[in-house]
């Protein structure tokens, strides 16, 4: 009798988006009081250079990145009952480094113009995946349904 696993997701979208608001909100709001108490007036706005900028790429890459390696999920992910794990070997432990940040570097892009990207991709893909996820072979699970992940 031969045994085949299968993966199974949902799109998620609420959860999804809210988990996305929770993260993005955060680094937002952190890139906001670094413009405002190092930003550097120029001809229409701001700029943010030197130690600054990079006090905030390290806070997102913690938030992101090393949030998803030392507890398995971002924050957001967290609060809103998500995981991401390996569409590649089926692991529901933490995805590798490397998927993490291939995730996150492709967020950008996902979230432009509103999102509308990354929801595009995630009701139309097999597995509900966003770009960031197609990228990485990582796919996005809701943790309290038993019907999603491997079966």
């Amino acid at each position: 009798m031969e045994s085949r696993l299968e993966l199974k997701t949902k799109a998620n979208l609420g959860k999804r988006i809210s988990a996305g608001l929770i993260d993005y909100g955060m680094v937002s709001v952190f890139t906001a009081v670094m413009f405002f108490l190092y930003g550097e007036p120029i001809e229409g706005g701001y700029t943010l250079t030197g130690y600054p900028f990079l006090i905030v790429i390290l806070f997102w890459a913690v938030m992101t990145i090393g949030m998803e390696q030392l507890f398995g999920v971002t924050l957001g992910n967290y609060m809103s009952d998500l995981k991401a794990i390996s569409a590649i070997n089926f692991n529901d432990s933490k995805i590798s480094l490397g998927q993490s940040v291939k995730r996150h570097l492709i967020a950008i892009l996902d979230i432009c113009f509103f999102g509308l990207i990354g929801i595009l991709l995630i009701k139309n893909t097999k597995l509900n995946q966003r770009l960031g996820d197609i990228w990485a072979k990582t796919v996005v699970v809701d943790t309290t349904d038993e019907r999603q992940g491997i079966q």
